[in-house]
């Protein structure tokens, strides 16, 4: 039964990630500009031979239909394209910064799941008391503060001024990244043998995890609070608590499984944000992901290269979907008959 269930919201997914790279490849194509001329030289953009040379180069004398025929095969090929900028395989560009975004939005994760769900349960079981006050304030600072505000004042405050953490970047200037295999310096600092490293890292994430996963903190402890209000007042709990099963059990086992279910949708939702959000983050601390990367290939038109991290961004965001469809049959068995 289960199994059926994984299988059925597979097949939904395959038909929404062609509609994916049709609508990412025609609003690409809606921007009321010509890539050429933002990055061949102004010499060679008066030349007409040299504008009609590159652009048989890259397939843009061809018309729509045909450019998208072509995006396709090249993509179940695993073909990005070549950016016009960098003049690399995109693929190749995202292969070496994707990790870096993932390593920082799974610190995010990890910071935001576990003090999310501690606030929110707290919250809960004291509500109206001083720990609830306390555990709704700071849900409601992690949503307020922007983001570029936040990591300013973490960067002046806990390495400028206290020298508890280390700055930008994502590892010391003075060290050497580890030999690249997977991209995540934690797994390939590990690989390496490189402990002293490896601490140095999981060091550099502390800063920008906290300040990129504040805002999905302070959202999953305030629904983890509204679910488990909400729970915690069914008459399965009550009849629970009459059994003279003890609180902890009644709370993590009977309360909190359910109350987890609008939690999920929520984290689901918000690492896939974290992922496609995290360009300020890492434009203040030096960070070498994607959204850098993104954001340098719109404001150039490479064309590529836009279209590889949208599309690598929606695929991210229906894989999460999925997992998170995936995980609702596990909490709630009701879900795989539906």
């Amino acid at each position: 039964m289960f199994g059926r269930f994984v299988l059925r919201r597979l097949l939904v997914t395959m038909p929404l990630l062609v509609g994916v790279t049709l609508v990412t490849f025609a609003v690409s194509h809606l921007i009321p500009a010509d890539p050429l001329m933002a990055i061949l030289p102004e010499r060679a953009a008066n030349d007409p031979q040299t504008v009609q040379m590159y652009r048989e180069r890259w397939g843009l004398d061809r018309s729509l239909p045909e450019q998208y025929l072509f995006y396709l095969r090249n993509l179940l090929r695993g073909d990005l394209g070549e950016s016009y900028t960098s003049r690399r395989p995109v693929m190749q560009d995202l292969r070496e910064r994707f990790p870096a975004t993932v390593e920082l939005a799974l610190a995010a994760m990890l910071y935001a799941v576990t003090l999310g769900l501690t606030l929110g349960v707290l919250s809960a079981i004291w509500y109206e008391r001083w720990i609830d006050h306390v555990a709704r304030l700071v849900a409601l600072v992690g949503v307020s503060l922007p983001v570029f505000w936040l990591g300013l004042l973490a960067l002046q405050l806990f390495y400028a001024n206290l020298r508890l953490l280390p700055g930008p970047g994502r590892i010391d200037p003075r060290l050497t990244a580890p030999p690249f295999r997977t991209g995540f310096y934690t797994i390939d600092s590990l690989l390496a043998g490189d402990w002293s490293l490896f601490l140095n890292v999981l060091s550099h994430l502390v800063l920008p995890g906290m300040v990129l996963g504040s805002y999905a903190m302070g959202i999953i402890a305030r629904m983890t609070r509204s679910a488990l209000l909400d729970v915690l007042g069914a008459d399965y709990i009550r009849t629970a608590r009459a059994k003279g099963l003890a609180e902890r059990r009644v709370i993590l086992v009977h309360a909190l499984r359910n109350a987890l279910i609008p939690t999920v949708t929520v984290i689901g939702l918000t690492f896939g944000s974290l992922l496609a959000g995290a360009v300020l983050t890492e434009t203040i601390f030096a960070w070498p992901g994607i959204g850098r990367y993104a954001v340098d290939a719109a404001m150039k038109l490479d064309l590529p290269a836009v279209l590889g991290v949208t599309l690598l961004i929606a695929v991210v965001y229906v894989v999460v979907n999925f997992l998170t469809d995936v995980l609702y049959g596990m909490l709630d068995p009701r879900i795989r008959v539906s």
